[in-house]
């Protein structure tokens, strides 16, 4: 047992661990019907065993105090019989240091008991409210992993500290990371979980695959979605020997710049209720996180909902239970929110032209309840990404091993008439402009917009909508420039500034389409070949629709005028009436290049009709004209402006 330590006892009133410079602390959840304690291992390996004791037993919880040598110097795991385990509650893990080091087969993993303070530097939580909010999902290690990233550190938590200055001037509020806790990525022959088996009906046991082939290859699980050790950040994410201060210094330097940080978790079936709350109260004190995204079962909606500790903490979920409502919706710290609905299915049959779907679209895109906020996306780390939504209409997941029998068969895109990829003109063009329609779908909803990395320059994945082994160009983030990334880029850029300048376009509350302020218009209103009557009709591809600024809390903002049309024809909307004063302008247009597209035209006649260009929408805002300028009153006289701008 070794004289050199002194041992104590004492009853733990939950399971962990915490040490000093010459003190561990450990509590364990045990049987007592087999003997079990501590092994603290050496630099060496040397092991010294310690078994606990009744004296510190309550119920099957085990508390042992062990203070002597450096404890920095030693690493440790539990023994139950002769069963030897990783303590799920460990900080830090050893073993795993290397990503996809499994040539030799399982890897064996150790506890740390190193010394995890981290100077924050007066660090304090961001608490951007969530209609403020546009979050940015990112994978950790595919997000700077290929050469093109242009970072120093790839693949790692450095990296992105390394691309802050690309994500501030975005304009994103926060970064999602996928699973970024440790995890064994590497994925042995008898452990594969076939991807055809839906994430939510993955226990990520024993699972063996029906081809025979993909069984004898050594896959990477590159997105972490299985049991992991969800105390300790990931150790091959971190360019330094100390993933947990790689992990805090990139929380740091992304508030710094005004960027929160959300971390995804998955808990398979069999994880404790109360075992979640603790790993995610974890998080938020240690590691100063801002937001978790919560994947699994039996989540513990209401004790996140009743944790003091969390009522300033982003909580993301897939759905929320409506029995549990009542307690999650705190309208004081409106925290929890939610995937709204079917949002990317419906959207992206809109985009592509199905018809019948025009009410799910506004209710969409107006969507924004009173007690939890709604998550929009046309695109995500599953599935296709917003390219591929444009390039692709069957999946190609041939490079997974498992016969493209993986991944979702259904996605709802079209490919713009070239199945993957194409030099066609025409069809770039109609891909460029249904990309811009997308990213208008999601900024300017009246929930949170949520983009995956890369979609906002075109990154593809070679059709493959089930990239979850992928480590490499598919699955990785290609940094690419070319003049149709370029295009997009500048484009998303457009969205997030007008989003965040004008309070109308991300209200607190839902918009209720009524005139509750008595000035003339309703907070929204829906207009067609006539203005204030919409066309809902089953066929219908086209809408325009009203916000009225006067219903933002300055009462001082514009009008602006949203006119979609999905149809592959043109079709006219009408601009509805403004106050005296003011014009309208048109500030963008997906069918038009960036560069050319704002302030092209302004109109003036109070019952204008525009002619909306097919599979297009373009965007008006209330101007007042400058006199001797184009757009002003002189100027739309002298040019005899078309009535389409």
């Amino acid at each position: 047992m070794g004289s050199n330590w002194e041992i104590t006892y004492f009853k733990p009133d939950k399971p962990g661990v915490s040490v000093t410079k010459t003190e561990a602390v450990f509590a364990f959840e045990a049987s007592a019907a087999k003997e079990c304690g501590v092994i603290l291992y050496d630099n060496k390996g040397v092991e010294q065993r310690f078994s606990f004791s009744d004296e510190g037993r309550i119920g099957t919880l085990y508390g042992i105090i062990l203070k002597g040598n450096p404890i920095a110097d030693y690493t440790y795991n539990y023994y139950v019989g002769d069963q030897i385990i990783t303590d799920i509650y460990a900080r830090g893990i050893k073993g795993l240091e290397k990503w996809g080091d499994g040539a030799n087969g399982a890897r064996k993993t150790y506890g740390k008991l190193s010394d995890s303070s981290f100077d924050w530097q007066g660090d304090t939580p961001l608490k951007i409210p969530l209609e403020d909010s546009i979050l940015y999902g990112l994978n950790v290690r595919a997000f700077t992993m290929h050469k093109s990233s242009g970072v120093k550190k790839r693949g790692t938590f450095e990296g992105i500290i390394e691309k802050i200055p690309y994500l501030s001037e975005l304009g994103i509020t926060a970064v999602e990371l996928m699973p970024c806790y440790e995890y064994e990525e590497c994925m042995f022959p008898e452990k594969v979980i076939p991807p055809s088996v839906s994430l939510q009906a993955q226990t990520f046991s024993n699972v063996i695959l029906e081809d025979k082939t993909a069984q004898d290859v050594l896959r990477l699980n590159c997105w972490g979605f299985q049991k992991g050790f969800y105390f300790a950040p990931k150790a091959s994410y971190s360019a330094s020997f100390h993933p947990e201060h790689s992990f805090k210094l990139l929380v740091r330097e992304l508030h710094k710049n005004g960027i929160e940080v959300m971390v995804q978790f998955y808990f398979p079936l069999e994880t404790k209720q109360l075992y979640i709350l603790e790993v995610i109260k974890f998080w938020v004190k240690e590691y100063h996180i801002d937001g978790v995204r919560i994947n699994g079962f039996h989540i513990p909606y209401r004790l996140l909902a009743e944790e003091a500790a969390l009522k300033d903490t982003k909580i993301w979920c897939t759905y929320l239970p409506q029995e549990d409502l009542e307690i999650i919706g705190d309208t004081i710290n409106k925290n929890f929110m939610s995937d709204n609905d079917n949002y990317r299915q419906d959207m992206r049959r809109y985009l592509k032209g199905d018809e019948g779907l025009m009410n799910q679209v506004l209710y969409y895109q107006r969507r924004n309840p009173k007690e939890h906020g709604v998550v929009n996306y046309l695109a995500d780390y599953d599935g296709f990404s917003l390219y591929d939504c444009v390039s692709f209409e069957k999946k190609h997941n041939e490079e997974n091993g498992e016969s493209n029998h993986d991944g979702n068969d259904v996605n709802f895109t079209w490919n713009c008439g070239a199945e993957g990829i194409s030099r066609k003109k025409s069809v770039l063009e109609l891909r460029l402009k249904q990309i811009k329609n997308a990213l208008t779908f999601v900024f300017l909803a009246q929930g949170i917009p949520f983009i995956f990395s890369g979609d906002e320059f075109a990154n593809s994945r070679n059709g493959n909508n089930n990239c979850y082994c992928q480590d490499n160009e598919s699955g990785w983030i290609q940094w690419k420039k070319t003049q149709f990334s370029e295009e997009i880029t500048a484009y998303v850029r457009f969205l997030i500034r007008l989003r965040k300048k004008n309070r109308i376009l991300h209200m607190k509350e839902e918009l209720m389409g009524i005139d509750i302020e008595g000035c003339g218009y309703p907070d929204i209103s829906y207009h067609g070949i006539k203005a204030w009557i919409p066309d809902l009709s089953y066929m219908s591809l086209m809408m325009g629709t009203l916000l009225c600024g006067q219903y933002a809390p300055e009462k001082q903002e514009d009008f602006f005028y949203l006119a979609y049309n999905m149809h592959w024809e043109p079709h006219k909307l009408a601009l509805p009436k403004l106050p005296k004063g003011v014009i309208w302008g048109k500030i963008a247009d997906t069918s038009l290049p960036f560069e050319v597209q704002q302030n092209n035209a302004c109109l003036e006649d109070e019952n204008s009709v525009i002619s909306v260009k097919e599979r297009s929408i373009t965007i008006y805002q209330a101007q007042k004209p400058a006199m001797g300028t184009f757009g002003s009153k002189k100027a739309v006289k002298g040019k005899k402006l078309r009535k389409d701008g």
